[in-house]
C-alpha cells in the first residue's frame, strides 16, 4: 500500500478520517461532525496535530491505536484481538497488504506471517451517517504443521475525543428493559458483557459518551451499538495517556472458536452513531439507517390485537371468535393467536417443541378460527417459540440429546424449559420443516417468534463444546430460509418481551415486542430509550387493560393509548369485557393513529430536555418539517402547579405554525380550564423558533396522564 493515504469520508452531517499511511492497521483520526471537503495535504496536517509528546517512561514512539488495537504496537489497554495458537502467537502484529477504497468504505487486508492469520477489515460510513466495521480472520497455516488458532475475541474500537467526559448505556430487567445509567468517564474501563446467550432484557444496547450533561437536544455524544443477538461485549475506555474510546464485538465463551487451516470467524456488525446536538441526532441515524433498508416495512403498520392478556391459556374457540368480533368493531387490522394452540399446552409446564395444532382443543385445526378473522378483514397471526422445549413434550422425549447442554449434566430450566440446538442439523431441519408447512397451511402472514429464557451452560451435546456462537448463527439461518420461503410473512422478535431487540436480529425482523410490561408509565420509559436504537414502526406498543396485568396499576384510556401510539399500535385487552364507552373511545384513539401513522412512521423523533423530570415531552416531526404531533406525559406529580412552558423541538424555526390540542388527546383537568387561554382558544400561531426557545404553558394533567397537541405550518 502507498504510503501518504488519508481516507476522509463524509454523509449526513458527520465525517470519519483514517489514517492508512504505513504498513500498520488504519487508525481513526476523526469521528464526529462534517469538516467539509479536505485535501490530502490538510488531512495530513490534521493527523499531525493530534501527534502527542511522549512523556517520560514510557515507549520511545508513539503508539498508534488502531481499528483493530494491538498490544504489538504498543498499545497496554483492551487489544482487539485475543487467541493463541497452543498457548503462542497471543500477540498478533498485522502488516497491510492491501486497501480498497471506494466513496464511503474501505476494505483492508493484512496478515500476520508469525501467528499465521489473515485479516479483513470493513469500514464504512452509512447515508444517514453512521459508522460500522466488522472483521474476518482466517487462519492460513498449513493443516499438517500447526495446532488451530483459538480465538478469544475480536473487538472493534471508535475513539472519541478528550470532551466526552461522561458515559450512559442502559441495563434493566424483565418487565423493565431499557433503563438508563449515567456516569463518569474516567480512566479505566467500563466493561458490559452479556453472556446470556440472547441480547438480553439488561443489554447495553447503546454505550454513549458524551459532553457533560448531554441530553435528547444538547450536548456532542459519540455511541456504539454491537449488531449480534447472543453474548457480546462493550466497552468504554480512558487511559492515562489521554486515549478515550468505545469498542465492542460477540463475547466468545471458551474454545468456541477454533480456526483450522483455512477457518475463518467474522465479526457482527460494529455500529457508531454521533450526534452534533445530543441523544435525538445519534438516534436518528440509526432510525435512517434502518429505513433505508431494502427489507424495511413498507406498508402501513397494522392495528395488531394480541389475544394472550385476554385469555391466555385458555383457547375456547367461541371466545376468541367473540374477540375478533370486538376488534373488528374498534377498527383493528391483525389478529395473532398467542401461546396455547399447539399439543399439550395447557400451561406453561408442557408441549414446547410439539408444533402441532392440538385436536384436543381445534378437532378442525385452527381454519374455523383464521377463516372466521379473515372474514372480518383482519390478518391472521400465529405465536411461536422455535428455539425452546418443555421436558415434557413427544419432542424431548424423542431427542433428549438436542438442547443446550455440555453433554454431562442438564441445565436448569428457566420457565419450566430448555433451549434446542439449533446448530444440531436435524433439530435445525425439523423447526424448519414445522414452521414452513405452518406458515403455508394457514397462509400466516405474521408470526411472533419467543424465546423465554437465558441460555445456560449453553453447549453442544455430547461433546460439551461451547455453543451460543453457533446456536445464533443458526437462528439467523432459520429466519432468513423461512423468509426467503415466504416472503409476505413479517416476523415480531419477542424474548420474554424485549431481551432479543439489536439490529443483528432486526436485519431479519420486521418489529420487536417492546416489553412483556404494558403497564403505560412503564412504557413511557421503555419505549423512550428503545428509541434510541428503534424507530416507533418497529417498537410493538399495545393498549393494555385498565388494570395492568404486571403492575396493577390502573391509568386511563387516554394515557395508555397516547402512549402506545408512538409505536406500533395494539391491543392487549379483552375487549369482550370493555364497556361500549370504552370501545367507543378505543375507536377514536385507532383512528387517530389510523390518520397519523404515515408520520409517526417516517418522521423524525424527538424528545424535549424538559428541566421537571415529572413531565416528559417527546414528538415525531415530519421530514419536511411541515407538521409535527407531540405528547405531552405527566410522569407523576411535580412541585411546581400549574406546570411551567414546554418546549417543542424539532421544527423549521423560519415557519409559522399552527398549534392546536389533538382529540382524543386534548382532556386536562382543573376547576378553571378556560384559564390555560391557547388551549381554551383551540390554538395559537407562532414561529418554529419561538416554540422551541420560548415554548408554550404545559397544561395541568393528572398524575400519570398524557395530551397531545399537533402543530401544522400555515
Amino acid at each position: 500500500m502507498r504510503d501518504g493515504t488519508f481516507l476522509h469520508f463524509r454523509s449526513s452531517g458527520t465525517s470519519l478520517v483514517l489514517d492508512a499511511t504505513g504498513t500498520g492497521l488504519p487508525r481513526i483520526a476523526h469521528w464526529g461532525q462534517d469538516l467539509g471537503e479536505l485535501p490530502q495535504d490538510a488531512l495530513a496536517a490534521l493527523v499531525r496535530a493530534g501527534v502527542p509528546q511522549m512523556p517520560s517512561n514510557t515507549l520511545d514512539e508513539v503508539v498508534p491505536v488502531a481499528v483493530l488495537p494491538e498490544h504489538s504496537a504498543g498499545w497496554l489497554g483492551t487489544p482487539g484481538l485475543t487467541g493463541h495458537r497452543a498457548g503462542a502467537d497471543f500477540s498478533t502484529a498485522f502488516t497491510v497488504t492491501a486497501l480498497d477504497a471506494a466513496e464511503r468504505r474501505a476494505v483492508v487486508t493484512a496478515e500476520d506471517t508469525t501467528a499465521a492469520l489473515a485479516l479483513r477489515l470493513e469500514i464504512e460510513l452509512t447515508d444517514s451517517g453512521l459508522v460500522r466495521q466488522r472483521a474476518t480472520v482466517t487462519s492460513t497455516a498449513a493443516a499438517d504443521d500447526a495446532a488451530p488458532f483459538t480465538l478469544s475475541g475480536v473487538l472493534l474500537a471508535l475513539p472519541v475525543p478528550d470532551r466526552a467526559t461522561e458515559l450512559l448505556d442502559l441495563t434493566g430487567r424483565h418487565l423493565r428493559e431499557r433503563t438508563p445509567q449515567r456516569h463518569a468517564f474516567t480512566i479505566g474501563s467500563h466493561l458490559r458483557e452479556n453472556r446470556r446467550g440472547r441480547t438480553g432484557t439488561d443489554a447495553v444496547t447503546v454505550h454513549a459518551a458524551g459532553e457533560r450533561d448531554f441530553g435528547f437536544r444538547h450536548g456532542e455524544v459519540w455511541g456504539l451499538h454491537v449488531a449480534w443477538s447472543g453474548n457480546a461485549r462493550s466497552l468504554a475506555e480512558r487511559t492515562n495517556l489521554g486515549v478515550s474510546l468505545l469498542a465492542g464485538g460477540e463475547l466468545l465463551l471458551a474454545g468456541e472458536v477454533a480456526l483450522g487451516a483455512g477457518d475463518s470467524y467474522s465479526t457482527p456488525w460494529v455500529y457508531g452513531s454521533y450526534g452534533r446536538t445530543g441523544l435525538d441526532e445519534l438516534a436518528a441515524r440509526f432510525h435512517g439507517h434502518l429505513r433505508g433498508r431494502d427489507t424495511h416495512p413498507r406498508s402501513p403498520r397494522p392495528v395488531t390485537l394480541n389475544v394472550w392478556e385476554a385469555v391466555y391459556f385458555d383457547h375456547g374457540v367461541d371466545r376468541l371468535k367473540q374477540l375478533a368480533d370486538a376488534a373488528a368493531e374498534v377498527g383493528a387490522e391483525r389478529y395473532v393467536l398467542d401461546d396455547g394452540w399447539f399439543r399439550g399446552r395447557r400451561d406453561d409446564h408442557a408441549g414446547l417443541g410439539d408444533w402441532f395444532v392440538d385436536a384436543a382443543v381445534w378437532p378442525d385445526g385452527l381454519h374455523p378460527l383464521a377463516e372466521y378473522v379473515r372474514g372480518l378483514g383482519l390478518e391472521f397471526g400465529l405465536w411461536f417459540e422455535p428455539e425452546m422445549v418443555n421436558a415434557d413434550s413427544d419432542l424431548y422425549r424423542e431427542h433428549p440429546d438436542w438442547i443446550l447442554s455440555t453433554g454431562g449434566r442438564v441445565p436448569p430450566e428457566s420457565r419450566h424449559q430448555q433451549v434446542l440446538d439449533l446448530a444440531h442439523p436435524e433439530c435445525w431441519a425439523y423447526l424448519l420443516e414445522r414452521l414452513d408447512a405452518l406458515v403455508t397451511e394457514y397462509d400466516l402472514t405474521y408470526i411472533k417468534w419467543d424465546h423465554n429464557r437465558d441460555l445456560v451452560e449453553a453447549g453442544h451435546s455430547p461433546t460439551g463444546q461451547a455453543g451460543v456462537h453457533a446456536h445464533t448463527e443458526a437462528v439467523y439461518r432459520l429466519l432468513d430460509e423461512l423468509r426467503a420461503r415466504h416472503p409476505r410473512l413479517e416476523i415480531e422478535s419477542c424474548s420474554s418481551g424485549g431481551g432479543r431487540v439489536d439490529l443483528g436480529i432486526l436485519e431479519r425482523t420486521d418489529r420487536v415486542w417492546t416489553s412483556d410490561c404494558i403497564d403505560a408509565l412503564e412504557r413511557q420509559l421503555i419505549q423512550r430509550w428503545t428509541g434510541l436504537l428503534l424507530p416507533p414502526e418497529l417498537l410493538g406498543a399495545h393498549v393494555g387493560a385498565p388494570e395492568a396485568h404486571t403492575t396493577g396499576r390502573t391509568h386511563t384510556l387516554a394515557f395508555r393509548a397516547g402512549t402506545a401510539l408512538f409505536g406500533h399500535f395494539g391491543i392487549e385487552w379483552d375487549l369482550t369485557r370493555a364497556t361500549a364507552g370504552d370501545k367507543a373511545a378505543l375507536g377514536e384513539w385507532i383512528a387517530l393513529y389510523k390518520r397519523l401513522r404515515g408520520l409517526l412512521h417516517s418522521g423524525a423523533v424527538v424528545r424535549g430536555d424538559h428541566p421537571d423530570p415529572a413531565l416528559w415531552v417527546h414528538g415525531v416531526v415530519a421530514d419536511d418539517r411541515s407538521r409535527a404531533v407531540y405528547a405531552l406525559a405527566q410522569m407523576a406529580t411535580t412541585v411546581q402547579s400549574p406546570p411551567g412552558r414546554v418546549s417543542l423541538p424539532g421544527l423549521d424555526p423560519d415557519a409559522d405554525y399552527r398549534l392546536t390540542p389533538l382529540a382524543p388527546g386534548d382532556a386536562v383537568r382543573g376547576r378553571r380550564q378556560q384559564d390555560l387561554a391557547w388551549w381554551a382558544d383551540g390554538g395559537v400561531t407562532l414561529p418554529g423558533r419561538v416554540l422551541e426557545a420560548v415554548g408554550v404553558r404545559a397544561p395541568l394533567q393528572h398524575p400519570e396522564g398524557l395530551v397531545l397537541i399537533e402543530a401544522v405550518r400555515v
